[in-house]
């Protein structure tokens, strides 16, 4: 899954990374070293722009919400549920499937955060005994320091209780879509820890390469068999993972002293 991340690079450099043609900048956010579900979250898109007169999609950097409320929701209730939508199954989820098929986007990030159970807690989780909270938290980034790219959707829901002109009237959101973890080595892997991505989670954030964005984005692409074959793993060996402080772990806590990476896990929590 992905349950938190990191975003610290500005509008301008992602504007470079991804060419984006317009972008806002009253809706410019902080660097966000822990960014937590229903947190406002930086989003690119193809899209037209509202009321202009060409119709054509335009690449767009927009503030969304993580955790997407369906357009047919009756309220907004659930929404810190649907930060993620398995790429198995979005297709056909009656809260992802529509999103899916015209409403793809980018969410661009530095890394995620994923967290370890110790192999001793693991076997009393399978035993169906007790869990207890002591876990090592890690950073899993591309190797070479590119933006993680996080295939995701986004809707438009509308807040009937509110009259048009509210400033909240519509709400923007998004979810991260989520595939099989690698089980093939990192690129680069911590001496003492996790080997592979399938060693931290059975489930990561679907990564796309720069080569399928153009496909992803594309608005006028809503044929489903062609859109599954979009979400196809990337290839193995581009991903490392480091440890970081347990203070992650607490939303509360956000600076870049949360991606610094540690000689190994924190006492106690041992992989």
């Amino acid at each position: 899954m992905c349950g938190r991340y990191a975003s610290s690079r500005r509008p301008e450099d992602l504007a470079g990374v991804f060419e984006i043609e317009k972008w806002e900048p009253e809706e410019t956010l902080e660097p966000d070293y822990n960014v937590a579900p229903t947190k406002e979250v930086y989003a690119v898109l193809d899209r037209p722009l509202k009321d202009a007169d060409d119709k054509r999609p335009v690449r767009q950097l927009r503030k969304l919400k993580w955790g997407l409320v369906p357009s047919w929701s009756k309220s907004p209730e659930g929404a810190a549920r649907m930060i993620n939508a398995r790429a198995e199954t979005v297709h056909e989820k009656p809260s992802f499937r529509r999103a899916f098929t015209t409403r793809r986007c980018i969410l661009p990030a530095d890394g995620y955060f994923e967290w370890v159970t110790a192999k001793g807690e693991r076997e009393l989780e399978v035993e169906g005994k007790k869990k207890r909270p002591r876990k090592q938290p890690y950073f899993v980034l591309p190797a070479d320091g590119s933006v993680f790219a996080m295939a995701g959707l986004y809707e438009f829901w509308r807040d009937r209780t509110l009259p048009d002109d509210h400033p909240q009237a519509w709400w923007a959101t998004c979810s991260v879509i989520t595939t099989e973890a690698e089980t093939s080595p990192l690129a680069v892997a911590p001496e003492d820890g996790p080997h592979a991505l399938a060693e931290i989670h059975p489930r990561m954030p679907l990564m796309l390469t720069p080569d399928r964005w153009e496909g992803w984005l594309d608005p006028a692409r809503t044929d489903l068999d062609d859109l599954r074959g979009l979400l196809e793993a990337p290839p193995a060996g581009l991903m490392r993972a480091y440890p970081v402080s347990t203070a992650v772990s607490n939303v509360r806590n956000n600076g870049p002293e949360l991606l610094k990476e540690l000689e190994g896990p924190e006492e106690g929590t041992l992989f």
